[in-house]
């Protein structure tokens, strides 16, 4: 896990909706974040892999938060607990 990982989650979470890379990358450059579209495209498979987020709409790619992602800013779930 990455500390983008972490922002990424993170801003899933407080939105509450469902955002694509773009929506990501929009969000992230209006809160002055300074992560880039090719981060954002290179660490959404690994967290969807990893069971922290899901896309919920393959046109468009749009991904939210899974219960077990926000187990995870919660604190009661490890990184080291995370299936890769």
């Amino acid at each position: 896990m990455t500390g983008s990982d972490d922002k990424i989650l993170e801003l899933l979470e407080e939105s509450g909706v469902a955002l694509n890379k773009k929506g990501l990358e929009v969000n992230f450059e209006l809160e002055d974040e300074g992560i880039s579209y090719s981060t954002i495209k290179r660490r959404l498979p690994m967290l969807e892999e990893s069971g922290l987020v899901e896309q919920v709409r393959e046109k468009g790619s749009y991904y939210r938060i899974t219960q077990k992602g926000q187990q995870y800013l919660a604190g009661d779930l490890d990184a080291s607990e995370l299936e890769r």
